[in-house]
C-alpha cells in the first residue's frame, strides 16, 4: 500500500496507541496536520511550544504512557528546547516530532530552518533526523521503545518537509524495535543484590533514600514491601514523593535543600544509605567533600552511568527498579534478624529529630495569609478527591513538598533537575487531558504562572478543567529569600508588584477567577474552585517576605541545615559583601 509520510506517520502513531497529541502546527508540516483532521488523535493546540512539551510531561508522569508533542521548524523546534531539557534532567518519557524545511535545502539558510538535531543532540536522550519516508515506521517505533525503556527520555524525530509530502509503501509498523547497540540491563546481578541485603541486615543507622526512578519504574508498592520487610527509615527527594505514603510510620519527609530536617540528619549521620533510581543530585547530597563520609552506600539504578557520577558507591547495582526491588525483597526475606529491636537506638534518635525540628508555621487570623497555612489548606480540602497536584518552581514548590501529603504515585508532577519556572500550569494540563474526570490542580507562584499564562486559552477551549492555586506573594520569591539572607536584603530585580488583575484575567480568557485575601477566605475559597465547573484561577494574596525552612544553604554540607530563626553561618557572606 503506497501512502504518503504523513499518512504513514499517522498509521503508526495509531498503531503506537497514541491517542493525545501537544502541539502548534505551521508551514512545514501543514500536510501532517491536513492528514491529522482524518484520524481519530486528540491534538490540543497550545499558544507555546514551550508549554506543549511541559503538558507532555505531565501526561506521561500522570498516567505513565509516553507522551506525543508536534510542532512545525524553525522557532517552533527551538521553542522546545527548556521542555526536552526538563524532560532529560527528570527522566520524563516524551516524543516530539519537529517540521523541517525540505532535504534539498537543508543547510541553505531557508525559511524557519534551524538546526534541530544538533541543537537538541544534547538535550534529548536521542535524536533522529528522518531522511527516507520508507524509514518512518522503523523510526517512530525505535523513538518510543527508546523513550521508555531503560532510563526514561525525551526523543526527538526531525520531519523534513518532502519525507512528509513524498510516497513510500507501507508494510505495517514493526512489532518490536531491534536495537543492537541499545540494549539496557534490567535484573540486578544475583552476588550485588545478596551483598546488599547482607549490608542491610549488619547496618545499625540505615536510611532508604528513594527517587524520581522509583516512581518511573511503577515500583512503589515493591520500595513499601522493602521498608515493611527491613523496617528501614525512608525519605525520598522532591521528584521521588508519592513512592511512599506518607502516613507509613517509618516515612521521614522529603530531603535536601529544603527537606525535613530529620530527614537531612538521617542522611548525614547514617552507617548505611540505599539509594535507589536517585542520582545523588546537588540539592540532596550538599557539600559533596563531607557528603556520606562514614557510610556505606548501595545504589540501585537503570542507568549505569548515574553510578559513581558524583559519589563513591560500595555494591552498584545496574538494573530497573521494580525487578531489583523484588530481587532485593527475596533476598533480605532470607535474612532472620529483629529489625525493629536492632535499630531501637537509631528510632530514637530519629523522634527526637522529628520532635525538635518539626515542620511548622503560625497562621493568626489578624495576619497576611502564610503560604504554607494556603496550601495545608489546599492539601486539607483536596485530599479526599486524591489530586494530581503539579506545581511551578520557587518557594511554593518548596512548601508544596513539605505540606501537600500525597500518598500515591505519579500524583505528584513537578520540575526537580532544571527547576523549570512556568512548568506547572502546562504540567497540569497534560495531566487533565490523561485524567478528564479526576481532579488537577496546580500550585503555582505569580512569578512562575505569568511565564505560561497564556495558556488559560487552552484550558478553556479545551475543556481542561485544571484548577490553579496562585501563592501570590508578588515577589520572585525564591531569589527575594537569597538575598534577604545572604546579600543583606539589597533586593535587585524581583518585585513583582506591578502584575495583572489574576480575577479579570481568568476572566478575560473565560475562566472563572476568585481571590483570597485574609485567612479566613482561604478555605471557603477552595472550596468553591473544586466544586465549581470548568478551569479556575484563584488569587492567593500571601505575605510577601515569608521564608521556606529548613534550609541548608549552597556549599554547606547536609548536617549544616538551618531551621526557623536559626542564624546564618557568617562564613556564608565571606566574598559576597
Amino acid at each position: 500500500m503506497r501512502l504518503t509520510g504523513s499518512e504513514i506517520f499517522l498509521k503508526c502513531l495509531q498503531a503506537e496507541g497514541v491517542h493525545t497529541i501537544f502541539g502548534h502546527p505551521g508551514g512545514v508540516v501543514l500536510h501532517a496536520y491536513d492528514v491529522l483532521a482524518d484520524y481519530p488523535i486528540r491534538h490540543i493546540l497550545c499558544r507555546h511550544e514551550q508549554v506543549a512539551i511541559h503538558a507532555v510531561e505531565g501526561f506521561y508522569k500522570a498516567s505513565g504512557q509516553t507522551g506525543t508533542a508536534f510542532v512545525t521548524s524553525g522557532p517552533g523546534a527551538t521553542n522546545t528546547i527548556t521542555g526536552l531539557t526538563d524532560a532529560l534532567m527528570d527522566s520524563m518519557a516524551i516524543v516530539t516530532f519537529t517540521g523541517q524545511v525540505p532535504t534539498a535545502v537543508m543547510g541553505c539558510d531557508a525559511f524557519q530552518e534551524a538546526d534541530v538535531v544538533g541543537t537538541t543532540r544534547t538535550c534529548t536522550k536521542h535524536n533522529f533526523l528522518a531522511l527516507k519516508t520508507e524509514e518512518l515506521p522503523r523510526i517512530i517505533k525505535q523513538a518510543y521503545y527508546i523513550a521508555r525503556s531503560g532510563r526514561p527520555g525525551p526523543i526527538l524525530v526531525d520531519l523534513p518537509k518532502d519525507i512528509i509530502m513524498g510516497r513510500a509503501d507501507f508494510k505495517g509498523y514493526p512489532a518490536e524495535a531491534s536495537i543492537r547497540s541499545y540494549n539496557p540491563s534490567v535484573n540486578g546481578h544475583p552476588g550485588q543484590i545478596r551483598r546488599a541485603a547482607e549490608l542491610m541486615a549488619a547496618a545499625r543507622r540505615p536510611v532508604i533514600y528513594g527517587g524520581g526512578g522509583i516512581v518511573h519504574a511503577d515500583a512503589s508498592a515493591e520500595l513499601t514491601r522493602l521498608v515493611d520487610l527491613t523496617q528501614i527509615p525512608t525519605t525520598l527527594t522532591l521528584m521521588g514523593l508519592g513512592a511512599l505514603d506518607t502516613r507509613h510510620p517509618l516515612w521521614l519527609g522529603m530531603l535536601g535543600m529544603h527537606g525535613t530536617y530529620a530527614a537531612n540528619m538521617v542522611m548525614a549521620h547514617a552507617d548505611l544509605m540505599i539509594a535507589i533510581g536517585a542520582r545523588f543530585d546537588d540539592r540532596v547530597t550538599g557539600k559533596l567533600s563531607e557528603f556520606a563520609r562514614n557510610c556505606k552506600i548501595i545504589h540501585v539504578d537503570i542507568d549505569p552511568t548515574s553510578i559513581r557520577k558524583n559519589v563513591h558507591v560500595d555494591v552498584p547495582i545496574v538494573g530497573d527498579v521494580r525487578r531489583v526491588l523484588t530481587q532485593l525483597n527475596a533476598e533480605a526475606a532470607k535474612i532472620s534478624r529483629a529489625w525493629r529491636t536492632d535499630l531501637a537506638e537509631w528510632y530514637a534518635q530519629i523522634a527526637a529529630w522529628q520532635r525538635t525540628h518539626p515542620l511548622r508555621y503560625e497562621q493568626h487570623p489578624a495576619m497576611p495569609i502564610k503560604p504554607q497555612f494556603a496550601i495545608d489548606e489546599i492539601y486539607k480540602v483536596t485530599e479526599p478527591h486524591a489530586p494530581y497536584v503539579a506545581t511551578g518552581v520557587g518557594q511554593h514548590q518548596m512548601w508544596g513538598a513539605q505540606y501537600f501529603r500525597g500518598k500515591d504515585p505519579r500524583r505528584w508532577i513537578t520540575s526537580g533537575g532544571l527547576g523549570t519556572m512556568g512548568f506547572g500550569f502546562p504540567a497540569a494540563l497534560g495531566a487533565q487531558a490523561a485524567f478528564p474526570d479526576a481532579l488537577v490542580i496546580d500550585i503555582d507562584g505569580d512569578g512562575s504562572f505569568m511565564m505560561t499564562m497564556q495558556d488559560l486559552s487552552t484550558s478553556v477551549a479545551y475543556n481542561l478543567p485544571v484548577k490553579i492555586f496562585v501563592i501570590n506573594n508578588r515577589y520572585l520569591g525564591m531569589v527575594r529569600q537569597w538575598q534577604e539572607l545572604f546579600y543583606g536584603k539589597r533586593y535587585s530585580q524581583v518585585d513583582l508588584a506591578v502584575q495583572p488583575d489574576l480575577v479579570r484575567l481568568a476572566e478575560a480568557f473565560g475562566a472563572v477567577g476568585l481571590r483570597a485575601e485574609r485567612a479566613s477566605e482561604v478555605r471557603p475559597v477552595i472550596e468553591k474552585a473544586i466544586s465549581t465547573p470548568g478551569p479556575v484561577l484563584v488569587d492567593i494574596v500571601c505575605a510577601r517576605e515569608e521564608n521556606v525552612y529548613p534550609m541548608i544553604p549552597a556549599g554547606c554540607a547536609i548536617k549544616e541545615i538551618i531551621d526557623i530563626g536559626e542564624p546564618i553561618p557568617e562564613k556564608l557572606f565571606q566574598g559576597w559583601r
